[in-house]
């Protein structure tokens, strides 16, 4: 029996309002790199192919949450720093083997640069005793002090030529100019900036540097002597630069702004070569604020990517106002998981802790965010039809989308209260709700069963049966009738904890059960007798139950990290997928016939695991 990785569907870089997000290409221009993070989770760094977004590498060495990540000019390695002061070398390869783990401040890392032999690493951020330090990559020995700014450094940028030269941005509006290595202080450049500087960068040939800040300013200067230079672009951006980054020809840099805009610029004429405006002319929306921009290295395209607030990376090609592509994904958790199939194809239905709800081509691996008025925070459950996907969330409403068109139709149902689970079947769809169960037919309530001796905390349904997983351990299974009316059946007692997960099987003839301890019971419908209690190697609460096409197998999910998959036929044995998602499995379904399964979780993740040999 064996489980293996098929596919990674990245989360998208983690973005803040009026902070930078630092993107890193290798120098073949083949992958990108940035950390992903979420308010209660998201330890991980990504490395991605720039024309092929499903493919992607996880790294989750972190034990906090992660800020920023770089490749080194060899392009074999990553370094990537997180909130407490942690940076990590890795290879970029297999994204798994940490080469050194150093402790360089006790506060946030904001940015790093790598020296251009691969060796030396500075990172820079928010510490108490400094803002900044120069290491040795492979032994995190110092090779020099970063001083000089009074406040957070934002950004640094190391000269890749020799002599070396180095350059730290920071919120007290200045540049330092360092000269290594050793690396040590030269001069500060203040006044120039009114504003924090966001972003520093040498030119590739190390002839010049430019910095970019708040106050919207351009400047450059000599990239040997630190000596500012000139001005450009005066007045051209209307908000914020958050970041700068230069073409392999060091005569033409982009850079992005909070006015909603990317601008290409020539160095020599000082002039914008071009502008990529989001969200129309005049349209004041803050999620296309541009907080990231990279060019990568060593593409014939010219292609610029850039980040908007959101957390969509834009593919921008000189002389189209269009990007060419869009990458879009969650940068919160992954709270929900469903699936529909169409045609010949399945797409898998995700929502995030912060209301987004994304739809997977699982054939490409590329996602888009379904368009229309998302959910306002966490999204709970999902249940679908062959035309449409319907979604509850935390905001107490049910949202229904379009499943060819990826959109919400701007349906939206209040329920009676916040959701804990959604069911769907022969036309009827069942929310449950931490006061009752709403019944809905053809999109429209048609009641609500209130449940005054307990709180409901899961739902299934399966032809007539509707199955309430309650919060005092117990099952309750109702019947419902032509007039959409449930009445209680039976009451399923084994259990022994809050029952927290329910999954009817496809033939309608089995239940399994998960509940907050880890344990899972599949009974039989017709009898409501055990089929098998031995499905018990989770070790904390069940979030997750789905069934095989063919009813022989089940699927759990669980916050102990770990996704397992069951065999009715040898329920003794089990397929594991250990660590599946960092800090929790939130949502589980099978793919393919059973020949795969999706999971998602709180580490902005949707994987694809090719499943085999299970009897």
């Amino acid at each position: 029996m064996s489980i293996a990785i098929n596919k990674i569907f990245a989360a998208t870089p983690s973005t803040e309002r009026g902070r930078p997000t630092q993107l890193s290409a290798d120098s073949k221009g083949e992958r990108i790199a940035y950390a992903a993070r979420s308010p209660n989770s998201g330890k991980s760094i990504f490395v991605r192919s720039i024309d092929d977004p499903s493919i992607s590498k996880q790294y989750t060495g972190h034990t906090a949450q992660t800020s920023v990540a770089r490749f080194s000019p060899s392009g074999f390695y990553v370094a990537s720093g997180d909130v407490s002061g942690a940076v990590k070398v890795w290879d970029s390869v297999e994204a798994v083997n940490t080469k050194g783990d150093y402790h360089i401040i006790s506060g946030r890392i904001n940015d790093l640069a790598w020296d251009g032999d691969s060796q030396r690493i500075i990172a820079v951020g928010d510490g108490r005793e400094r803002f900044g330090h120069c290491i040795t990559a492979d032994s995190g020995n110092s090779v020099g002090e970063i001083s000089g700014h009074s406040s957070i450094i934002n950004s640094v940028s190391i000269r890749q030529q020799r002599p070396l030269r180095a350059a730290t941005g920071a919120d007290d509006n200045s540049m330092v100019f360092l000269h290594g290595a050793p690396f040590k202080f030269n001069s500060k450049v203040a006044g120039i900036h009114k504003g924090y500087v966001n972003g520093v960068a040498f030119s590739p040939d190390g002839n010049q540097l430019v910095t970019v800040g708040a106050d919207r300013r351009i400047q450059l200067y000599d990239g040997k002597t630190g000596e500012a230079t000139k001005q450009i672009g005066e007045g051209e951006h209307t908000g914020s630069i958050f970041a700068v980054s230069w073409a392999q020809d060091s005569k033409r840099f982009a850079t992005c702004s909070a006015d909603q805009t990317v601008k290409l610029w020539d160095v020599e004429a000082g002039k914008a070569l071009q502008t990529w405006r989001f969200g129309g002319e005049g349209n004041v929306s803050i999620p296309d604020h541009q907080v990231g921009v990279v060019w990568p290295a060593g593409r014939s395209d010219g292609m610029v990517i850039s980040l908007n607030l959101a957390g969509d990376l834009s593919y921008l090609v000189e002389g189209s106002q269009k990007p060419t592509k869009i990458v879009q994904g969650h940068n919160k958790s992954i709270t929900a998981l469903g699936s529909s199939h169409e045609s010949k194809y399945q797409t898998l239905w995700t929502g995030s802790f912060d209301g987004r709800v994304c739809a997977w081509d699982v054939a490409t691996g590329i996602g888009s965010v379904v368009e229309g008025e998302c959910h306002k925070n966490q999204v709970t459950a999902f249940q679908t039809t062959s035309e449409r996907a319907y979604s509850v969330g935390w905001d107490d409403t049910l949202r229904i989308a379009d499943v060819s068109q990826k959109t919400f139709l701007g349906d939206t149902v209040k329920l009676s209260a916040q959701p804990k689970g959604l069911a769907s079947a022969e036309g009827r769809l069942f929310a449950a709700t931490v006061s009752g169960i709403d019944i809905f037919v053809k999109d429209d309530l048609v009641g609500t069963l209130p449940t005054k001796d307990f709180t409901p905390t899961a739902i299934a349904a399966h032809g007539s049966l509707v199955a309430v997983g309650t919060d005092s351990n117990v099952v309750q299974i109702y019947t419902v009738d032509s007039s959409h009316k449930l009445s209680p059946k039976e009451t399923l007692t084994k259990s022994t904890a809050q029952i927290t997960a329910l999954a009817f099987s496809p033939n309608g003839s089995l239940l399994a059960v998960g509940n907050s301890s880890g344990k899972i019971v599949a009974y039989e419908t017709s009898s409501w007798e055990v089929k098998t209690d031995r499905w018990s190697a989770h070790t904390s609460r069940v979030t997750s139950l789905a069934w095989n096409e063919d009813s022989t197998l089940a699927v759990s999910g669980s916050l102990d990290t770990n996704a397992h998959v069951w065999s009715l036929k040898s329920p003794g044995k089990r397929i594991k997928a250990p660590n599946a998602h960092k800090d929790g499995v939130n949502g589980v379904a099978f793919l393919d016939g059973g020949k795969k399964i999706a999971s998602t979780g709180a580490d902005i993740t949707l994987k694809i695991w090719d499943v085999s040999d299970i009897e």
